[in-house]
């Protein structure tokens, strides 16, 4: 721990963990004169902003990237998500690729290229729009949601068929033991 002299201003700021639920305190500079008593920044944590922030730098983003960006390598990109930290210093931006028609693959690299150009530009736009004190950085990352809900769709397509394989299996089968398996009062007396 550190040291503190009684009698002298302590500004703290106060970090919150809510996955370990503990929180510490880390010294903020600042100094106090002849003010005996403890001062604390707070600075907590607001999901709901975040999410509002998030939510805003996607439309910011992706209305940028259709109207104000000028690289036609970004016409087939696609914005799907944002998430923002919880002290809205870093923003990720998720994003799909699309081919230029239905049976071409989407050039991938291309277009990280074209946005790790323009993320600048998108960092000044979002800043300009957004209007907090401080502009959070942009990263950008493949959204993998579209690829892994086809497998999912495509696995549970393949259980629906087998399910149906084995309803009309069960329609004609016969049990294999008595239609009755199970012991009655009758069979015991006899």
């Amino acid at each position: 721990m550190g040291r503190f002299t009684p009698g002298l201003p302590v500004r703290v700021f106060i970090a919150w963990d809510s996955a370990l639920d503990w929180c510490f305190l880390i010294p903020v500079g600042g100094n106090f004169r002849n003010r005996f008593f403890l001062s604390w920044e707070v600075h907590m944590v607001d999901h709901a902003r975040a999410a509002r922030m998030a939510k805003r730098i996607q439309e910011i983003v992706a209305s940028a990237i259709e109207r104000q960006i000028k690289d036609r390598r970004l016409e087939l990109v696609t914005i799907t998500d944002t998430r923002v930290t919880g002290d809205l210093h870093d923003a990720t931006v998720f994003y799909t690729v699309r081919g230029k028609d239905i049976d071409s693959e989407p050039d991938f690299a291309q277009a990280e290229e074209a946005l790790k150009r323009a993320k600048g530009q998108l960092r000044k736009i979002v800043g300009d729009q957004l209007s907090v004190r401080f502009t959070p950085t942009l990263s950008f990352e493949v959204d993998t949601v579209p690829e892994a809900s086809a497998h999912m769709e495509e696995l549970l397509a393949r259980a629906r068929a087998r399910d149906e394989e084995l309803a009309k299996l069960k329609e004609n089968a016969q049990p294999a033991g008595d239609a009755n398996p199970y012991k009655t009062s009758d069979e015991d007396e006899a």
